[in-house]
């Protein structure tokens, strides 16, 4: 795809494990922009992983680092950032997002996001410990609850595996279609 120099961001944001990063990367790759997934850029700023984060400032103390490091990157230029699947739904993060560039919704079922999230190696505090039995219900509850936030994105595009890179790479065509078409 062709861009101009000086592209507002692009927010990749979803439930965690929807596959942000993975589509994010993969898509910044396609359009030639840099890519921040958010957690890191936090992780490497306060030195610290999200889950010492959240046990040491509990919930809403890491949502104040969040939000500080999104009004970071939200005036970048020639970026995707994958955002943490709570960031759109807490303070203005989702108004700021929308201001600032463009958001794309990755949006998966519950029991697709749970199986994804059970294999997944990266460590997770809201689910961490849970079975599969317990972890439908409870994304299925947070979806709900996250979905007046989310469905206020730019993009919405729903997917059903992420696995393997044919089905990252339909994602990602997705995307850059629906992109092109608010360039217009």
């Amino acid at each position: 795809m062709n861009i101009t120099n000086n592209m507002k961001p692009i927010f990749i944001i979803g439930y965690m494990g929807v596959g942000k990063t993975t589509v994010g990367k993969k898509l910044s790759h396609e359009l030639g922009i840099e890519f921040i997934d958010l957690d890191k850029y936090i992780q490497n700023k306060y030195r610290k992983t999200v889950s010492e984060l959240f046990k040491e400032k509990g919930e809403e103390g890491f949502r104040k680092i969040e939000q500080a490091a999104l009004n970071d990157v939200a005036y970048f230029e020639d970026v995707l950032v994958s955002t943490g699947g709570g960031a759109p739904c807490f303070f203005d993060n989702m108004e700021l997002m929308n201001k600032a560039g463009v958001t794309v919704y990755i949006q998966a079922e519950p029991e697709e996001l749970a199986v994804r999230l059970l294999a997944s190696k990266n460590v997770r505090p809201l689910v961490e410990g849970k079975s599969k039995e317990e972890l439908i219900p409870f994304i299925t509850k947070h979806l709900a609850d996250r979905e007046r936030y989310y469905g206020k994105a730019d993009i919405v595009v729903k997917t059903d595996r992420l696995i393997t890179k044919q089905h990252v790479g339909v994602t990602v065509k997705r995307i850059m279609e629906e992109l092109k078409k608010m360039k217009k």
